[in-house]
């Protein structure tokens, strides 16, 4: 196997949220411990797209699929980090075009969100005519290292245009310090059922 690449967000009290909002902060809570002569354990309290997470349809479609339709098949296998952290503001088609970007492919947009732990309300998105081009293309999944894959956009154009398309989206990755390039992506997120997200983990496996 080759070198494992981590690329989730840490779950933490003081984490990057959307828009650092108060209530969107995961809380972690001591519920019993050893000095009430118990086993220790912890109850945690977070949002569904808090951190590294993937969305399903249901999120932005009426009616969409919910989260257990995206299947394993889908979020692992090959795919390819791109380095976009040239880009200002939002990424468009005449960004992604250089890329050669193929049919069933896994992309991962590297951009500055992944040089800062805070939410920068100015993080680089993808245009709706960016999600179009990667729609039309017909790739897999795309995956962002902002917390959104837009904002700014009335009717959430990208997300819609995606989900309707069948592309999954993942928000939340770390890859600062991941070169750009192909690697194996590995996405587990938790089996949850019936809702909108899920939080995942997700590794680069790299050739050594």
């Amino acid at each position: 196997m080759g070198r494992i690449i981590d690329i989730s967000m840490t779950i933490e009290e003081g984490m990057q949220v959307w828009k650092s909002y108060e209530h969107k902060k995961p809380r972690i809570t001591n519920v019993q411990n050893h000095d009430q002569g118990k086993p220790h354990e912890s109850r945690l309290d977070m949002d569904v797209h808090c951190g590294t997470h993937v969305d399903a349809p249901l999120h932005m479609l009426a009616g969409g699929d919910t989260i257990e339709t995206v299947t394993l098949e889908q979020l692992c296998g090959p795919a390819r980090v791109l380095d976009l952290t040239h880009v200002k503001g939002y990424i468009t088609k005449e960004d992604l075009e250089p890329f050669a970007i193929q049919r069933g492919e896994r992309i991962l947009f590297k951009t500055s969100s992944s040089m800062t732990e805070q939410f920068d309300l100015e993080f680089p998105f993808l245009r709706e005519d960016g999600a179009a081009y990667l729609a039309d293309i017909g790739i897999t999944l795309v995956a962002t290292d902002s917390l959104g894959i837009e904002r700014a956009q009335p009717e959430y154009p990208t997300h819609r245009t995606l989900m309707r398309a069948g592309v999954i989206i993942v928000e939340g990755l770390r890859l600062k310090h991941v070169e750009a390039g192909p690697y194996t992506l590995i996405l587990a997120p938790l089996k949850l059922t019936g809702i909108d997200a899920a939080p995942a983990r997700a590794f680069l496996l790299a050739e050594q």
